[in-house]
Parts: C-alpha cells; structure tokens; sequence
C-alpha cells in the first residue's frame, strides 16, 4: 500500500518519489505491450491512484477484500446517455469540451460484500470510487456498484451503476463542427474501457478483468447489453428525473443545430483511413508516420485531408494544435496511397503537456460529396527506463552494490538533475544524487553500496527527474537471504 502525503523527514511529495512507479506513471513496464498511463488521474492534488490506494489499506483494516482497478480509455459521460460526444472543426482539430470527455485512464477500488440491498446474484466485487468525476445526489461519491449489474447493464440499480456503465462501455459520436452547425461523423463503440486491469496475486503481472466488466467488443451479446442498458435509462427519465444514485438530465441528447441527412449511395465515399507510427514514440525524437488511405470502390477519388496535432491532458481535453497539414490525393479504384509526416521534437515539445499525450487526427472528403471521414490517433511519448544491476548476491547484514544506469534522452541539455534511489528492508533512508547539468542524450551510471536490513523479496526503485522532464523511472525486484 502507498502512503499518501508527503515524506516528513524531507519535506517531498510522494507523487515525486521513486516509488510513484507503481502508482501510475507506468503502470506497467513499457515492454509489456500496455499502453502506459502518462500521468496519475489530475497528478499530485487530485490524482485517483493515491486515493484509491489510501482506501484499499482503510478497507482491508476493517476485514473487506479490496483491489485496485485501472481502466484505460475511461469515459466520463456527464449527460448520462452513455454516449461521449466529440466535436471537431473542419480542419481536423479535436475541439475542447466542457462536458464529455474519454479520460487517458482512471482509477478505483472493488470491494468484496454482501448486497442484501440488490436482486440475488449482485453481491461478490462491488465498484467504490475514492475519486469521483461527478455528483451523486448532491455530493461526491460513486458506488457500490455491482460489477456484475454493470456487465449485464442493470444500469437501474444502486448506486451509480449508469455511470460506472458508461466509464467501461460507453460508445463515442464524434460531430463536425461548421458554420454554426453540427454533422455526425463517426459512432465508434468499441474505444471506451480497454485493458481493464489489477495487479496479480503474488506477482507484478497485469490481470486483464475487462470480462468481469463487459462482453467481448464487437459481439452480438456486446451490443444486446449497450442497448438494454439504454432502455432501461429511457424508462428512468419516463418516470422522473433521477436514476439509482444519480441526478439525470431530463432530457437524452443535447440540442442539434444539424440533423445529419440520410446519404444516398452515391454520397458514400468508400475510403479508409489509418495512421501508422514508422518509429517508437520516444520521448526527445522526431514523431515520423504516415497515413494511409484505400480506395475500397471501383470508381476514382479525389480527397482533401486535413491533418492536425495537438496535445492532450489526462482528462481528454485538448490544448491547441501546434502542427497542421493538407493533403490532396487522387486514388484510382481499389488503389491504396501513404502520405508521410513528420513532427519534430523542437516543434512539438514546448506545446506538450505534463501528460505527454499527443492526438493526430486527419478529417478527409471528396468533391461533391457530404460525406467526411476522420481517424484519429492518441500517442503516449516514452523515456528510456532507467536499468538497475544488483552487483552479487543480497544477504541480511552484508554489504551490497547496486548499479543505476541512465541518460538524459532529449537533444538539449538539461539542468537541476536529481536521482533519487530508494527500496524498502534495503536502505534505511532514500538516496539523493544531484547531478546537476546533463549533456545531450549523455548516459552516465552510478554504484551505490548499501545493506540490506530485511530479508525476502524487496524491490529497488529510481526517478530521475531535471529541469526539462520529470519522472523517468526504473525498478528491479531482488530477493534479500537470510545467510549465504
């Protein structure tokens, strides 16, 4: 369990120490194949992890099994109509909304208990938020919420199901925004709730859970779920403006100054397209892809794409683009065509938030045709880990050598650079190494010798963090003997 506050003894928030690795940053090792969350949920004042970890000690003090739960790609519906609505204007550019929103990911708690309150079958992991995003009759807080209730959209019972429902499984309607009126683009219903996941028993692996949550994305049972879910908040308004726990908006959707006309066949364009990273996203280089456009019909096409770049903070909401570009591109039929891009470092980094997310996004349309297509594509920029060797074999009482390998990955140099090194049961306090001034993609190592006070498994924890990054960070597990 992570404390939460700060160090006493140095006066350092715990968001700044080592050991925030395993608190959100990474949340999983970069090579596991996860995306990783690029910040805890409203960093440092409000973050989500620090809270929900504070609830899992206090809850399994009073005897209730408790875990932690990170959901990636969280929705944050506040209309209550289980849709997370979109707005972009004709250049591509994703524009800032002050009500829905698809958060980079979000944290909570499920606590086991009885629900004598609920129809059989309804007890078992129930869903307790220690950060809520919005009001549950009047006050801030969220659950219990069945976890099974919310699988099988009970989204009728108490408490908060309906939201919880739409943080896992809402769908996402993205609008074109022009001339004061608003044009569907796109219903996406598979992006909301990905990777749902705890921490295994006994191990550091990620738990994939997204099952307990909802069916496979894309089944007929999926859908079946979505909809029943949806009939059963349309009943609710019916017969008031309140649901389990909740206050609802009267009314389903917000007004529309635009009715998107139904296309006729010769409106459709038939024409995909996709983004695709060439490099790594790492963090200091240039971002290269290309977007990638198919001709799925048998006539020519014509297409302007707009493109755009901006960043993104955690809780979905974009800051202003610092990239555009427009492409024309002429497709035979069944041709596919790639259109290549770059965005240098020196252009991105000073538009880039804490969060470290960026959002491309391309709008394309045809000559004489209503039709829009648009992709998007959220990347998360990385840094190296840092790498620890334990030099020898770890015993109670014995002197041991730890190495700590790690570079300063951007192309400036940096200043006011700061390792600190830390591990319960193997130092008796955190180790703070100033460097200083770090030269250009410099990589530099560093021997501390310590010994070990507690036997078993430890874990050693590093953050390296200057005056133009924060937070690059490393771990290594080490089993402490006994005796040799």
């Amino acid at each position: 369990m992570m404390t939460m506050g700060c160090s006493m003894e140095n006066g350092v928030r715990i968001t700044q120490t080592a050991s925030t690795l395993q608190s959100g940053l990474a949340a999983w090792p970069s090579n596991s194949g996860m995306p990783q969350a690029a910040s805890p949920c409203a960093m440092a004042s409000a973050g989500s992890l620090q809270p929900s970890c504070a609830q899992v000690g206090m809850m399994r003090c009073l005897g209730i099994p408790t875990r932690v739960i990170t959901n990636f790609d969280s929705g944050h519906d506040t209309d209550g109509n289980l849709i997370i609505d979109e707005y972009y204007d004709n250049t591509g550019r994703i524009l800032e909304n002050k009500k829905d929103t698809v958060w980079n990911f979000h944290v909570w708690n499920e606590c086991w208990m009885v629900r004598k309150d609920l129809p059989p079958g309804y007890g078992g992991w129930q869903v307790l938020d220690a950060t809520p995003q919005e009001t549950s009759n009047g006050f801030y807080c969220c659950g219990p919420a069945s976890v099974h209730a919310i699988k099988e959209g009970e989204v009728d019972l108490s408490y908060d199901t309906a939201f919880v429902f739409s943080m896992v499984n809402a769908d996402c309607v993205s609008w074109l925004v022009h001339g004061g009126k608003e044009q569907r683009l796109h219903r996406d219903t598979n992006s909301v709730g990905n990777f749902i996941s705890t921490k295994s028993i006994q191990s550091d692996e990620r738990d994939d859970i997204t099952e307990n949550y909802k069916y496979e994305e894309g089944t007929p049972q999926e859908r079946q779920v979505f909809l029943k879910a949806l009939q059963k908040l349309k009943i609710e308004r019916s017969q008031g403006p309140y649901r389990a726990g909740r206050p609802m908006p009267l009314s389903q959707d917000r007004p529309r100054s635009l009715h998107t006309p139904a296309l006729r066949p010769s409106d459709i364009i038939h024409v995909s397209l996709k983004f695709q990273l060439l490099d790594p996203p790492n963090m200091g280089q240039d971002i290269r892809f290309v977007l990638l456009v198919l001709n799925m019909s048998l006539q020519f096409k014509d297409l302007k794409v707009n493109l755009s770049a901006q960043s993104l903070l955690h809780d979905g909401n974009p800051l202003r683009p610092f990239w555009q570009d427009t492409a024309f591109i002429t497709l035979s039929p069944e041709e596919a065509k790639t259109h290549s891009c770059q965005i240098p470092y020196s252009q991105y980094s000073q538009y880039l938030s804490a969060d470290k997310l960026i959002r491309i996004s391309a709008l394309g349309e045809e000559k004489g045709s209503p039709e829009k297509i648009l992709v998007d594509k959220i990347i998360t920029l990385t840094y190296p880990a840092i790498m620890i060797n334990v030099l020898g074999t770890a015993v109670v009482n014995q002197p041991l050598s730890i190495q700590v390998i790690f570079s300063n990955p951007l192309l400036e140099q940096v200043a006011d650079c700061v390792l600190t090194v830390e591990g319960s049961g193997l130092f008796k306090k955190q180790q703070r190494v100033l460097i200083g001034v770090f030269k250009p993609q410099q990589r530099a190592s560093i021997t501390l010798k310590t010994v070990p006070f507690k036997s078993g498994q430890r874990q050693i924890q590093a953050n390296l963090r200057s005056n133009k990054f924060k937070d690059i960070k490393g771990y290594r597990n080490v089993y402490v003997n006994l005796t040799l």
